[in-house]
C-alpha cells in the first residue's frame, strides 16, 4: 500500500471509531488530525469537509458488511446444499464470527447514520437506504430459496421476514452495547437461527402422514 493510501486508511480507521463511539456531531476534524499526526492541509487533501469523510466511512463499512456476508454464507452453502440448512449453518458461523470479538461487535455505521441524518447530504442518505435494501434483497433471495422447498409453519411476508434479520442484528448491537454484554449479538442470532428453523420445521402430522 502506498503512503497516501496508508494515510487514507489511518484517516478511516481513526474517524470510524470515533464516529462509533460518539456520533459524527461527536467527532471533529481537529480530534482527527491530531489522533492521526497529519496535517491540517494532509487531511483536506484526502477528504474536502466532513460530508466526504461520512461518505467514505459509509461506504467502506457497507463493502466490508457486504464482504463477510459474501464469506459466510458461501461458505455455509459450500458445505450444506440444502436451502434451510445452509442458511441455519450460515448464521452459527455468523454467530460464532461475532462471539470471537474481545469487546464485542463496535457497533453500526448504518445505523449511526440514521440517527445523525440531518448532518448528511441526500447523497449518503439514499447510499443509507440502499444499503438496508440490498440486505433485505440477500435475504430475501435466501428464504425464496427456503420456500421453494420448505412450506412455513405460519404465513409469512418474506420481504418482513428477510428485514427481520437486519432487526435482530441491528438490535442486537444496541442491546450488547447498552448492557455492556459483548456476547448478546451472538446469542440473539442464535435465537433467530431458533426461531428461522421453527418456522420451517415440518409438523409432527406432516412427519406422520
Amino acid at each position: 500500500m502506498r503512503k497516501g493510501e496508508e494515510t487514507r486508511t489511518r484517516i478511516l480507521d481513526v474517524a470510524e471509531a470515533a464516529v462509533l463511539q460518539k456520533g459524527f456531531g461527536g467527532t471533529s476534524i481537529e480530534e482527527l488530525i491530531a489522533e492521526t499526526g497529519i496535517t491540517k492541509s494532509g487531511f483536506f487533501y484526502h477528504f474536502k469537509d466532513k460530508n466526504e469523510l461520512a461518505k467514505a466511512l459509509l461506504n467502506r463499512y457497507i463493502e466490508n458488511d457486504e464482504r463477510i456476508y459474501d464469506e459466510i454464507f458461501s461458505r455455509a452453502r459450500d458445505l450444506v446444499d440444502d436451502p434451510l440448512q445452509s442458511f441455519l449453518l450460515g448464521l452459527k458461523l455468523l454467530s460464532e464470527l461475532l462471539s470471537d470479538l474481545p469487546n464485542g461487535h463496535p457497533g453500526c455505521l448504518v445505523a449511526t447514520v440514521c440517527y445523525y441524518e440531518r448532518l448528511f447530504d441526500r447523497e449518503i442518505r439514499e447510499t443509507n437506504r440502499n444499503a438496508v435494501l440490498a440486505w433485505r434483497h440477500r435475504f430475501r433471495g435466501m428464504f425464496e430459496e427456503i420456500m421453494a422447498v420448505y412450506t412455513p409453519r405460519e404465513p409469512v411476508h418474506i420481504d418482513q421476514l428477510a428485514d427481520m434479520v437486519s432487526a435482530v442484528l441491528e438490535g442486537g448491537i444496541v442491546l450488547s452495547k447498552a448492557l455492556k454484554e459483548p456476547n448478546t449479538l451472538a446469542e440473539q442470532i442464535l435465537m433467530l437461527r431458533t426461531f428461522v428453523k421453527l418456522l420451517f420445521q415440518p409438523s409432527v402430522e406432516v412427519l406422520r402422514a
